[in-house]
């Protein structure tokens, strides 16, 4: 391990962060243009900015001057290094200006700093991580800037900090194919051209030019130009950070509902498919087995969820009143609460627009909600459970364990039962026409049992924290895959921020894991990595 190195590209990371948050703190300066300087400054989510830029430029200009002759990053373990440490620093500085807020709005207490220290943290890692689980009780009343920074770091958390910056670390004398490597998601990392530099720039391109279509799309549906950008940063990233304490369903547009629906169904497709399309190659697009499968699952899906709903609608409302939730309603509450979300099912193109904002939502691992699930009966409960698995596409914004992960682990299975039947068959494993290597299959065999280790190893945990088996399990899963809501506790209209200290900081490390998809985390975790 080379910690000089790694000390190098962390130091330039910090200096691309303090740069970025000059646009938030812009905002708040705009917003508080009627006050005078010092009064402007003296607003804690202002004066938090400040800080952040300050500590990061300097710190981060200072780590670079002094490591400046340090030697290119080279090995597997300086990428995963870089990327784990960086996120984790990037998360500290961005949540400066949240803590100084919470500070300045919430009652003091005998642990105030340390709530307030720990929320701002966990609120951050949610953006970064493109989560979208939240603690904020009152989305609305948080000044604008606050807003903009969760959307922003959805947004630069999507796509990756990392890659963002491959295009100016080469010119620094940082390599970055390894750093790279431990931030995007999925099984392969495809390079689109001979420079990586080259195909950051190009995923880069499409994630900007999506996002730009969505945001003008969303204004001309009604949204100003704020939530726009807000909502597009979060589909676009599959985050789930809304400007809305009611999310999606605050603005009571279909198309704003069908807008979103759409863009969260191409950020969970591989962006070198979108680059590929955009070029006129569709084919390799409707071609490729991945996208083929992850369009399949989403169909299913709709048409199970529109089909029970329909027929069935959602549970009685003795039965989901029984769902264990921390803000609990009295009786007249839920069962308003009740028939405003029942009434959604009675028409066939209400259920269907609620049942394919949802599915997509939750597949995608975007986390938007415009109904409440968690009133659905328990199929529908343990399918957006099991969806949460799934996820989106290898190479796109999506979280969970990845559609081509869950393809081969079947197509193992299925290759294993058949060798049972006829032993003296050769059945290489082949996804189309493209094998699958034994390396890649161990890789992804390997990914498959530390997710659902570590899934369960969560749960278990929450469960000294959390007094409900059901809101522990979807706590575990929400985070560990990139979720955000869940069930009963942490349900759509539910949020985190009732679950004590400990049990947020377990939810923080488990969202980091799965965003860097474990093994770039573990392998920073071993003591063997940083001996020479």
């Amino acid at each position: 391990m080379h910690k000089t190195a790694v000390a190098l590209a962390t130091g330039k990371l910090m200096q691309v962060m303090g740069l970025v948050l000059i646009v938030p703190l812009a905002i708040a300066f705009y917003d508080d243009r009627s006050l005078g300087l010092l009064q402007a400054f003296g607003r804690p989510e202002t004066l938090g900015f400040v800080i952040a830029i300050a500590f990061s430029l300097i710190f981060g200009t200072a780590v670079a001057w002094l490591f400046r002759s340090a030697r290119e990053l080279q090995g597997t373990k300086e990428g995963y290094a870089v990327v784990t440490i960086g996120w984790m620093m990037l998360t500290l500085i961005s949540s400066i200006p949240f803590c100084l807020y919470f500070m300045e709005v919430r009652p003091p207490d005998s642990n105030g700093f340390m709530l307030a220290f720990t929320d701002s943290f966990f609120e951050v890692m949610s953006g970064f991580t493109t989560t979208g689980a939240s603690i904020l009780t009152d989305i609305e009343a948080v000044p604008r800037s606050l807003l903009f920074l969760r959307a922003l770091t959805h947004w630069l958390g999507g796509m990756g900090i990392i890659t963002l910056a491959l295009a100016i670390f080469p010119a620094m004398g940082v390599s970055g194919y390894q750093m790279f490597r431990g931030e995007v998601p999925g099984p392969s990392k495809d390079k689109l051209g001979p420079r990586l530099t080259h195909t950051a720039s190009i995923l880069w391109g499409v994630y900007c030019l999506l996002t730009a279509v969505e945001t003008g799309l969303l204004m001309i549906a009604g949204m100003d130009w704020f939530e726009a950008i807000c909502h597009s940063f979060a589909t676009m990233a599959t985050g789930g950070f809304s400007t809305r304490n009611a999310s999606v369903a605050g603005f009571e547009s279909d198309w704003i509902t069908w807008i979103i629906s759409l863009f969260m169904f191409l950020a969970g497709v591989n962006f070198v498919l979108h680059f590929k399309a955009l070029r006129g190659d569709i084919r390799a697009m409707t071609d490729n087995r991945e996208f083929r499968f992850y369009t399949g699952v989403i169909l299913v899906a709709i048409v199970l969820v529109s089909a029970v709903l329909y027929f069935g609608g959602p549970k009685p409302v003795k039965e989901a009143s029984d769902h264990w939730r921390h803000h609990q309603l009295t009786a007249e509450e839920f069962i308003d609460h009740h028939q405003l979300h029942a009434s959604k099912y009675t028409t066939v193109y209400g259920t269907v627009r609620e049942a394919t904002f949802q599915v997509l939502s939750i597949t995608t691992t975007t986390g938007f909600a415009t109904t409440d699930f968690d009133i659905w009966p328990d199929f529908l409960r343990i399918l957006m459970i099991v969806l949460m698995f799934f996820g989106g596409c290898a190479g796109s914004t999506g979280g969970g364990m990845k559609m081509i992960r869950i393809m081969v682990v079947f197509k193992m299975a299925i290759n294993e039962l058949r060798k049972l039947t006829f032993p003296r068959l050769v059945a290489p494993l082949k996804i189309g026409s493209s094998a699958v290597d034994d390396k890649m299959s161990i890789n992804i065999v390997s990914f498959s049992i530390l997710f659902v280790g570590l899934f369960a190893l969560v749960a278990i945990l929450m469960t000294l924290f959390v007094p409900d088996l059901t809101t522990a399990v979807a706590a575990s899963i929400a985070t560990i895959g990139n979720i955000g809501p869940g069930l009963s506790g942490v349900g759509a209209v539910e949020n985190y921020s009732w679950i004590p200290i400990p049990g947020k900081w377990i939810l923080v490390v488990s969202m980091l894991l799965g965003r860097l998809e474990i093994f770039t985390v573990l392998i920073v975790l071993r003591p063997a990595t940083w001996r020479k």
